[in-house]
């Protein structure tokens, strides 16, 4: 407990031995005695009291009773006793609001004590003070201790803003205190410094859009001054900033690294960790030719060993953080191995993460080393541990292929031991060892088959079924082994029953005179006297194949199998580049983004490392997920590769196809040799495009690689040029007529016009876009939308509503209205004077909001504003103001100034104002992506009170910009299709329902699916108000 923490803070040794009679049993009428002792004369008998106040309160007794009598005691001079009741009152305070006030003024001026313990004291209190009455009076103090004299007050206020922040975040920023806390960053004092920036880090955490913590190569010189001469948490703090900020270039990275490296030796681990993760951040800046990338790597590794002289649980933390930093740059410890050997006596979650790390880095040099270690684990007596060491055994033998035949000696005489959990373990992992060096080890498959009969653990049954099932032609008894767990197949598990029938199945196709017998009688156990649907449809595909081309089956069941992985269980790369830049915290423990275990996490910012200057990755930062990533690479080698059929001329620098591969990091190719070019996507034919390149076996990339090129012109950073006299913008490029509409989207839906037999729409598409036959045209209208879509009317416009009162700005009356005209947005606003002088020198000014919305210009008021005179005013409106995501999202808070005062108010604007000119999707790419954005952002709403057709909707809506895609009619009912593009880049798609032929009926549904879920809202609203005026 906070009070009881800071109770035992303030103690000497001899009061900490006396105090324990403060806990004692408690007798009836002790509240009564208490408040008569609360309210003696005697300074002494009142610090006695307050102290078993605050014992009953620590033990959990309700003393809410005594907050008056309490409260009385704060009039004192005596440190030790004011502590202790502004203890009393942070616990009470919430439950007693109204009381809570009487101690204001006592705050207050204790704020002003010539003690900067007492001033710091009561600034912390009333930060704690979690009650909304006492935060309004906590500004103006607040305000001095932030510039107060002594150091320890203003570290303390710094600290207190956050906690206000919490409490009530628009008071802070009215208040100017987040500018204040800004000023503190460049403060003398190195422990001010460091609560600044926690400061701002917290509050930042709950706005991850504020861009609070707005770092310069300024600032981060003054954070690397101060990081020398505070406090241990202090650098913590101050060392987390850093790990926020992005280098320049790759010299100011390396003058970072090289202020940061001293940290590295320090005695808490918390700094050393979070140095470590600033290290590992910018050295992705550093080339690796430098030679201080070498030092550094050399540098990082004493440390990490360190800390493995900690106690268990600290060296498990450790551990757990090496094994991200290993999986990234395994040549910072490839020399550390030994370390890493387990003890006796380390706990078996110890033991376990170190095993996991010793394979890891396993290599040709130390892999002796690490055999002779795995095979005397394999005889401990703790079995998880000896299961995994066996597992690790043949972990080795797949990643390291010269010690494979070393690997699968040590597994045999394992196997020789007898020992069942080691046998089972070891032929699990012999059958990826089979999978990894097809026939090179087959000679064990007759020691294996000796141990058949000790199987009992599912995963082993169904190893040594796949085993025998492989090499049926290899064992002379191959029928009679399957036939022995066929006798028990219904009390088998699932994986084994499936395995079993494969097996057969093999067996079968290999030696088809000796085991049709046996072939039909596991496939009517799987198809007719079994219940589980995987295994009763795999039985009939077999059934199937078996019965009318033997032939296919055997190139099916029989295929060659791809190798598998050297490893099979490494993080995802972009979570790993996650991880690694929340090393030192309980993501790096989980193994998991924050998001993933942080309640309320949807604000969370997904941190990645900064890019190598000149790679993909550093021009196209905007592409996170496998499969954007991967059609990007490929859009951008077309590109260089055919720039002319993109309007574009070449680049003076040559492509490195390397940095290609390595940016799309499509697993299935990352160790291709290289990519060829043959012939170019839009060219007129699409066959081809890179020799070794298996992006395009992906099912859903040719409509992203269409996605790329079309969102084309929004990336303005990229370094071409246009053709001189050509087009004034790069064009969406357009597929050409030789190109099958199979090639175009053969997997988006199931409609012949999308290439016939591909199976039913997907469930994350509308129901209406699916197979069904439709009236008009059916899925064809995506691709030829037909008519029914006129001319659009004009954009609508809300009438002029009150913003701010005259009552409440001295006589100034605003109201107003929002409007886009010609792609332009406006505010529209009429300024009344109802004062009795002439207001002149308006200007005006906004909060940061989601969209980034600001004046484009000052306010043109061009006359004085005489009493009971009303003048309108257009101001234009820019998207480059600072965003921050506000409640509700369209909330816009405006402050105007006059030659009397600043009045501040709040209004809200509607979304379409946002919707941009060129909103019109692709009708393909409005199949690919209503098919990706998950089904969870897809939100439903009802527009009632509607009298219109949907040829006068559509018109209404494009008015607007809201474009109809398509337009179908199914079972009475027109449906159209419609996007929405808005100025941040972010679409939004719509499905609306209308009922035809019904003058009655006054309803319309409609579907929106957004990637920004939260948009959604508002996007409906838009269209109800489109709609009914």
């Amino acid at each position: 407990m906070e009070w009881a923490s800071q109770l035992c803070e303030n103690r000497g040794l001899g009061s900490k031995m006396t105090d324990s009679k403060y806990f004692t049993t408690t007798k009836k009428g002790e509240i009564f005695e208490l408040k008569a002792e609360l309210n003696s004369d005697k300074k002494e008998k009142k610090k006695e009291a307050v102290k078993k106040v605050i014992a009953s309160m620590t033990v959990g007794k309700d003393v809410s009773a005594l907050f008056p009598d309490v409260v009385n005691c704060m009039q004192t001079d005596n440190l030790e006793l004011k502590k202790l009741v502004y203890l009393y009152l942070m616990n009470y305070a919430k439950s007693q609001p109204d009381m809570a006030i009487m101690a204001v003024n006592t705050f207050v001026k204790d704020c002003e004590d010539p003690n900067p313990l007492i001033r710091a004291l009561a600034v912390r209190t009333m930060g704690c003070i979690r009650v909304d009455k006492i935060t309004e009076y906590l500004c103006e103090p607040l305000r001095k201790c932030l510039k107060d004299e002594d150091p320890y007050v203003r570290k303390t206020a710094a600290v207190c803003v956050a906690k206000l922040h919490d409490i009530n975040a628009q008071l802070v920023e009215d208040q100017g205190f987040l500018d204040t806390l800004k000023d503190l960053i460049s403060d003398s004092n190195p422990m001010v410094v460091a609560n600044a920036v926690a400061a701002l880090s917290e509050i930042a955490e709950s706005h991850p859009n504020s861009n609070l913590l707005d770092l310069n190569p300024q600032t981060i010189n003054k954070l690397l001054t101060a990081l020398n001469e505070c406090t241990e948490w202090g650098q913590i703090f101050i060392l987390d900033c850093l790990a926020n900020y992005m280098p320049r270039d790759d010299r100011e990275s390396q003058s970072i690294c090289e202020r940061v490296t001293p940290r590295l030796s320090h005695a808490n681990s918390a700094v050393v960790l979070s140095a470590v993760k600033v290290l590992m951040k910018f050295m992705e800046m550093l080339p690796k030719d430098l030679d201080y990338y070498g030092t550094l790597l050399k540098k990082l590794a004493p440390p990490l060993v360190t800390l493995l002289s900690a106690e268990p649980e600290l060296q498990y933390v450790a551990l757990r953080n090496i094994n991200l930093i290993v999986q990234k740059r395994p040549e910072i410890l490839k020399h550390e191995m030994k370390v890493f050997f387990v003890k006796y006596n380390d706990p078996i979650y110890v033991k376990l993460e170190k095993l996991d790390i010793m394979i890891r880095l396993a290599s040709q040099a130390n892999i002796a080393q690490v055999l002779a270690e795995l095979k005397e684990y394999a005889t401990e007596v703790d079995v998880d541990f000896v299961r995994k060491a066996v597992r690790a055994i043949g972990r080795c033998a797949i990643k390291v292929e010269q010690s494979a035949e070393r690997c699968v000696s040590t597994l045999l005489d394992l196997i020789q031991t007898k020992v069942n959990y080691v046998v089972q373990e070891a032929i699990v992992v012999i059958k990826d060892i089979f999978r990894k060096y097809p026939n090179k080890y087959e000679s064990v498959i007759a020691t294996l088959c000796e141990n058949l009969d000790s199987l009992d653990e599912p995963e082993a049954r169904a190893a040594m079924i796949w085993i025998v099932g492989e090499y049926a032609e290899r064992i002379d008894n191959a029928d009679e082994l399957l036939e022995s767990f066929l006798e028990g197949f219904h009390d088998e598990s699932t994986q084994v029953q499936l395995q079993l029938l494969t097996a057969i199945v093999k067996l079968f196709l290999k030696k088809p005179t000796e085991t049709q017998e046996l072939v039909q009688q596991v496939l009517s156990l799987a198809t007719q006297d079994s219940d589980n649907p995987d295994l009763r449809d795999r039985g009939y595909i077999y059934w199937r194949l078996l019965s009318t081309d033997p032939v296919a089956a055997k190139e099916v069941v029989l295929a060659e199998k791809p190798l598998i992985s050297e490893e099979t269980d490494l993080i995802e790369p972009t979570l790993l580049e996650e991880l690694i830049c929340h090393i030192g915290t309980l993501a790096s423990v989980y193994h998991k983004p924050p998001s993933a275990f942080v309640e309320g996490s949807r604000g969370v910012q997904h941190k990645r490392l900064p890019a190598r200057a000149g790679s993909i990755e550093y021009v196209y930062p905007m592409y996170s997920s496998h499969q954007q990533r991967a059609a990007l690479a490929t859009a951008v080698y077309l590109v260089h590769l055919q720039p002319q059929h993109f309007y574009l001329q070449p680049l003076a620098t040559s492509v490195d196809i390397s940095k290609i591969c390595s940016f799309c990091h499509y697993t299935s190719c990352i160790n291709s040799p290289g990519l060829a070019a043959t012939t170019c996507y839009f060219s007129g034919s699409y066959v081809n495009i890179f020799s070794n390149c298996k992006v395009l076996e992906i099912p859903s990339i040719i409509p992203l690689i269409s996605s790329a090129f079309i969102h084309w012109k929004h990336f303005i950073h990229f370094s071409f040029l246009y053709q001189p006299g050509g087009r004034t913008e790069v064009q969406s490029p357009q597929p050409s007529s030789d190109y099958s509409e199979r090639e175009l989207g053969g997997d988006i839906g199931g409609s012949p016009s999308m290439g016939a037999g591909l199976g039913a729409a997907p469930a994350a598409m509308p129901a209406s876009l699916g197979g069904a036959p439709a009236v008009g045209g059916g899925l064809g209208d995506l691709f030829d939308l037909g008519g029914g879509v006129g001319m659009p009317t004009g954009s609508y416009v809300a009438p002029k509503t009150a913003w701010l009162l005259a009552m409440k700005a001295k006589g100034l009356e605003i109201s107003g209205t929002f409007a886009r005209r010609g792609g332009i947005i406006q505010m529209d606003l009429s300024l009344t004077n109802k004062a009795m002088s002439v207001m002149t020198d308006f200007a005006i000014q906004f909060n940061r909001n989601s969209f980034g919305l600001a004046p484009a210009g000052p306010m043109q008021v061009l006359t004085p504003l005489s009493p009971n005179q009303t003048i309108d005013v257009s101001l234009p409106l820019s998207m480059s103001g600072p965003v921050m995501k506000m409640e509700p999202l369209n909330n816009l808070q405006v402050a105007v100034k006059n030659n009397i005062d600043v009045f501040y108010f709040s209004c809200q604007y509607p979304l379409s104002l946002l919707f941009v000119e060129d909103g019109k999707m692709d009708r393909q790419v409005f199949l690919a992506t209503w098919k990706d954005i998950p089904n969870d952002n897809e939100a439903q709403f009802q527009i009632k009170d509607i009298h219109l057709n949907s040829d006068v909707a559509s018109n209404k809506l494009q008015g607007s910009n809201i474009f109809t895609i398509a337009k179908r009619t199914v079972e009475g009912q027109d449906m159209l299709y419609q996007s929405v593009k808005l100025t941040n880049g972010i679409w939004v798609l719509a499905e609306m329902r209308i009922q035809t032929g019904n003058p009655n009926y006054t309803e319309m549904e409609l579907s929106i699916k957004c990637r920004a879920p939260e948009v959604c809202q508002f996007v409906y609203q838009c269209y109800e108000l489109v709609l009914k005026n």
